[in-house]
C-alpha cells in the first residue's frame, strides 16, 4: 500500500469505528488490525489520537457539508428538507453506526478541545443550513418553524441526531423519516 492509501484507509476506518464506538471505544491497535499495519505506522501519520480524530472529523464534515451544499438551491424548501433527510439516512449505513459528530458529542467531556470545536462547528453548520431552509419553507407556506427558524433548526437537528440513535437501537429507519414530518404544514 502506498502512503496515501494507508493514510486514507486509516482515516476511513477511524471514522467508521468512531461512528460505532465513539472516541473512547477504539485504540490504535484496533486500527492496526483493520488496516494491516503496525501501530507505529499509525503514529507516523497521526502522532496522537487527537490528531487522528481531528482529521477524521474534518474529512467527515467536509464530505457531509459538500453533499448538503450540493442540494439544489432553487428547489422548494420542502424538497431541500427531503434531500437532507435522505443524506442523513445514508449515515446509518448497515444500521450499526450513527453520525460521527453525533457520536463524538456524546463523548464531549473526554474529547480534546480541538476535536470538540470541530464537532461544534459541524453542528452549527447543519443548524444554519436548516434554519435557512425552514425560513424559506415558512415563506413558501410549506414548513412550520413557529416563526423562529433558528430555534426550530436546532430542535430539528437534535431530532435528526436522536433519530439515528433510535434507528440503531430499534433497527429501523422509520424513526428518521418521522423527523422531517414534524415541521411540515
Amino acid at each position: 500500500m502506498d502512503k496515501n492509501t494507508v493514510r486514507e484507509s486509516l482515516l476511513d476506518h477511524a471514522q467508521t469505528i468512531m461512528m460505532m464506538r465513539g472516541y473512547n471505544g477504539f485504540s490504535y491497535r484496533d486500527l492496526s488490525e483493520l488496516v494491516g499495519v503496525k501501530t507505529s505506522s499509525i503514529h507516523y501519520y497521526f502522532p496522537t489520537k487527537e490528531d487522528l480524530a481531528l482529521e477524521a472529523v474534518n474529512a467527515y464534515s467536509a464530505d457531509v457539508m459538500s453533499s448538503i451544499y450540493a442540494i439544489d438551491s432553487s428547489a422548494p424548501a420542502e424538497k431541500k428538507l427531503d434531500r437532507y433527510t435522505r443524506l442523513f439516512g445514508r449515515i446509518i449505513g448497515d444500521g450499526r453506526q450513527v453520525c460521527l459528530c453525533g457520536m463524538l458529542a456524546a463523548d464531549i467531556e473526554s474529547l480534546p478541545e480541538k476535536v470538540r470545536h470541530a464537532v461544534q462547528s459541524f453542528f452549527k453548520a447543519n443548524e444554519n443550513w436548516l434554519a435557512k431552509v425552514l425560513a424559506e419553507g415558512e415563506a413558501q407556506d410549506t414548513l412550520d418553524a413557529g416563526g423562529k427558524p433558528d430555534a426550530a433548526a436546532r430542535a430539528l437537528y437534535a431530532a435528526f441526531q436522536g433519530s439515528l440513535l433510535a434507528c440503531r437501537l430499534f433497527q429501523t429507519r422509520a424513526r428518521l423519516d418521522e423527523v422531517a414530518d414534524t415541521v411540515r404544514r
